[in-house]
């Protein structure tokens, strides 16, 4: 697929430099900053120079590690400086697994593929249809980290979204999310992830499929998704097209002495 010119540009404009915040947080812009503090602190957008961009970092890390919370500063291929990611380092930042920005154009139609006809896909809003969300979540996933607070549930039920389950003689063995911030273009594909014992039988493809259909339906032209390379080939062959790559780099609250 061959996506418009321009379409990066306007990502950033309406998804990284006015994005829309979840309740509980609140959008900040700091000089060349766009940042998001909360509950799940993020700086979505920079716009730095070799002149300024290690005073600018070594600010935000001192900011954050006075509020003694963690926070993602989400990397983009096209970001400046060059060496932006050597400088979080620098200052503390750890890298996660790189990713791949993906987009498809839902002007053009819809993601093709075959879909399994045995699997329903269906979307669930009720108490019933989150567990089952959650089973089908952990089933792919495994158990969530016990060492932190578990926010799934929490982002199942956020609003401005779609949550749906794929199910094999009723039982969940998939799900994902697609948001819908409101007024921009782009709709985003979170969550993805199907049982070991139903991969590779066409339900990704049947869950990508069941949220374009809905992000289309609700008025999106774009459909987005942060891809990790396990889901990258298959979106690719649906008709995604690379826009850039992106990285998310964390900078967790220092460790307090107990005082003993």
């Amino acid at each position: 697929m061959i996506l418009p010119e321009g379409i990066l540009s306007q990502y950033d404009a309406e998804m990284r430099r006015n994005p829309v915040v979840a309740s509980g947080s609140r959008l900040e812009r700091i000089g060349p900053i766009v940042r998001v503090v909360g509950t799940e602190s993020m700086i979505l957008f920079s716009d730095l120079g070799t002149e300024n961009a290690r005073a600018v970092v070594a600010a935000q890390a001192a900011f954050f590690r006075g509020t003694g919370g963690e926070v993602e500063w989400k990397v983009f291929g096209h970001d400046r400086p060059d060496d932006l990611e050597s400088i979080l380092a620098e200052a503390g930042f750890v890298p996660e697994e790189p990713e791949t920005l993906v987009a498809f154009d839902l002007q053009q139609g819809l993601p093709g593929g075959a879909v399994p006809r045995d699997i329903e896909f269906r979307q669930v809003a009720d108490d019933a249809g989150i567990q089952d969300a959650l089973t089908a979540s952990r089933a792919a996933f495994g158990p969530r980290s016990s060492d932190g607070p578990d926010h799934e549930e929490e982002h199942l039920r956020a609003p401005n979204q779609a949550v749906l389950v794929a199910y094999a003689d009723g039982a969940p063995v998939a799900m994902g999310r697609v948001d819908f911030p409101p007024g921009r273009s782009f709709a985003g594909l979170w969550g993805g992830g199907t049982a070991p014992e139903y991969r590779h039988r066409g339900v990704y493809r049947g869950l990508v499929a069941a949220r374009a259909a809905l992000a289309r339906s609700n008025g999106y032209r774009f459909l987005t998704v942060d891809a990790r390379d396990t889901s990258r080939p298959i979106l690719e062959r649906l008709g995604f097209a690379k826009l850039t790559t992106t990285r998310p780099w964390i900078l967790r609250p220092t460790s307090k002495d107990p005082g003993r």
